[in-house]
């Protein structure tokens, strides 16, 4: 088959490489420019890059809604488009074109968490496993049928860092799978059960500040979920940010205000945690280890040396 990608970053570097050694004709590569995006920072390998190394050729595209680029993609007579993480909206016009359609690779087990940062927000949710899947694109975002999808479980530890290399190495054999189905003439896909979908937005800084309301569990899986090199869960004390490494929660409960720094238990510091935590049936949340606003990664043992006062949402 004829191909083109549409992918940015090492997700679409992974795509590009199964791609490549896949036996198919890959004919045109669209990607994006680089950006200044804390997100678009982390895990950046150049799909443009490996694209020119092939002697592919390459466009640059912020949004795909020029007649430059639909020339091209007329003139390269596709029979399938493959996406992964391509950043914006495909129109019908380009996914409908090749005759086989679309084809797009979203590191989540649709129809649950369409949109942005699905293994983070996964994360964070408590969910039992994530994964890869591959569906033929409509006029829905992340919505067309299944083609083919795996997953991995989530440990008690794992963190986003972990869930991305072990979702990683599902594209390249989900991509040849998928195209070894599609050329066999193969249509009948799985619809998703848009019932149980959810769409998530993309994240911001915002998205990981600490919120001592919620329940220390949900802290803990926010804290992993932003593990380096993803920007740190964070809060404030005493006027500066923060950086949350490494938590647990309390093996016992701890009442009062949330935010408040407490007592220390084994290995870290106690933060009461949770809406209701006046009642004091709630675990806490130990903070293990820290990074202050100079950089510096600390044991929280020696970082609070007293105990008392709060951790805030703002400065």
């Amino acid at each position: 088959m004829r191909v083109a990608l549409f992918g940015y970053q090492t997700w679409g570097h992974r795509t590009l490489t199964a791609l490549l050694g896949s036996g198919h004709q890959v004919v045109l590569v669209v990607t994006h420019p680089r950006s200044d995006h804390a997100y678009e920072k982390i895990w950046d390998d150049s799909v443009a890059d490996l694209a020119r190394d092939h002697g592919v050729p390459v466009l640059l595209r912020n949004r795909p809604d020029d007649e430059e680029l639909m020339a091209a993609l007329r003139a390269a007579d596709l029979d399938l488009i493959v996406a992964n993480n391509w950043r914006t909206w495909l129109p019908p016009a380009i996914h409908t074109l090749p005759r086989h359609g679309t084809l797009n690779v979203h590191d989540s087990l649709l129809p649950a968490y369409a949109g942005f940062s699905p293994l983070i927000w996964a994360l964070i949710n408590g969910e039992p496993e994530v994964g890869v899947t591959a569906h033929l694109m409509n006029d829905e975002l992340d919505a067309g049928d299944i083609v083919l999808q795996r997953a991995v479980p989530v440990g008690p530890e794992d963190t986003a860092t972990d869930l991305f290399h072990r979702t990683c190495d599902l594209i390249g054999p989900i991509v040849t799978e998928s195209l070894a189905l599609i050329a066999s003439g193969r249509t009948d896909w799985t619809p998703q059960d848009r019932g149980r979908a959810s769409f998530f937005h993309k994240r911001a800084l915002r998205d990981s500040l600490i919120d001592w309301t919620w329940p220390a569990a949900a802290i803990e899986r926010l804290v992993r979920a932003q593990s380096d090199p993803y920007p740190n869960a964070f809060t404030h004390h005493r006027g500066q940010r923060l950086r949350v490494l490494s938590a647990r929660v309390s093996r016992q409960a701890y009442g009062g205000t949330p935010g408040r720094i407490f007592i220390p238990e084994d290995d870290g510091v106690v933060i009461v945690t949770g809406a209701d935590a006046h009642r004091g049936r709630n675990p806490g949340l130990v903070l293990r280890r820290v990074r202050t606003e100079d950089g510096r990664d600390l044991d929280a043992l020696a970082y609070f040396r007293t105990m008392g006062g709060y951790l805030t949402d703002r400065p």
